[in-house]
């Protein structure tokens, strides 16, 4: 039987993992501002609270528990990063791990555009055994088969890929490029950029190990001008999260 396609979510509290893990769902990717930023590196006590919310989920064979992968992203901009930034992506590495997140999110470019192998191989060897997850710097780089293969032999797990485009809908050819290059590789392919519950079955289409959304809705709570404006704030949406796990096929979305 062929291995189930995962769903990940980009949640930004304890109550989106729990969520999560209710639809199914193999991993969360942790973040902060996610939308007015595409997301940072969430704080050392919220990484803690999501996998102690991720660990008390029952498990079963059809939903193991919760994986909690950290996004490590010192800035909103582009990927290409100061050496001060760098030491603060190691030890923002090196908290999530002690706090017993199982993965990281990251990337780090050259200023010519391609994957910055220097500074990649210390982030990588700062996670030591948490698995790393090459994110959509991807999608800036001129040549992502070749990114893919250097990816691989750093030892990334997986990259997370709208296959260039704005949204992974329209980027379905050049993901389905990256699955076929991929499997010579052992490499994750994970689809996502403005992804919904429709966009699945064309991505599964494609090939991809995973699908990646964040299922997210805005409340409506002004902050005043001290606060924000009248921005309000992000929950995941547990409607939209099941719909995702439906159309996947999960077993635990109901």
């Amino acid at each position: 039987m062929p291995q189930r396609v995962a769903l990940e979510l980009a949640v930004q509290d304890p109550a989106g993992a729990v969520i999560a893990a209710d639809v199914g769902a193999r991993r969360v990717e942790l973040c902060s501002a996610l939308g007015a930023t595409g997301g940072i590196t969430p704080s050392a006590a919220l990484v803690e609270a999501v996998v102690e919310a991720a660990a008390v989920v029952p498990s079963s064979d059809a939903a193991p528990i919760l994986e909690v992968h950290v996004l490590v992203r010192p800035r909103p901009g582009g990927f290409v990063y100061s050496p001060a930034e760098i030491d603060l992506m190691l030890r923002e590495i090196t908290l999530a791990g002690d706090a017993g997140a199982d993965g990281v999110v990251l990337g780090a470019l050259t200023p010519s555009g391609a994957v910055d192998e220097a500074r990649m191989r210390d982030l990588i060897a700062a996670a030591e055994d948490a698995e790393v997850t090459f994110h959509r710097a991807l999608d800036v780089i001129a040549d992502p088969l070749a990114a893919l293969d250097t990816l691989a032999e750093l030892g990334v797990a997986r990259v997370l890929t709208s296959g260039g485009a704005a949204r992974a809908s329209a980027g379905l050819d050049r993901l389905a490029a990256l699955v076929e290059r991929s499997a010579e590789l052992g490499i994750e392919i994970m689809a996502g950029g403005g992804v919904t519950p429709a966009d699945i079955p064309a991505l599964l289409g494609t090939g991809v190990d995973a699908v990646h959304l964040s299922a997210k809705r805005s409340v409506v709570d002004a902050g005043g001008p001290g606060g924000g404006g009248a921005a309000g704030y992000e929950v995941t949406d547990p409607e939209l999260a099941r719909a995702a796990a439906v159309a996947l096929g999960l077993p635990a979305a109901t």
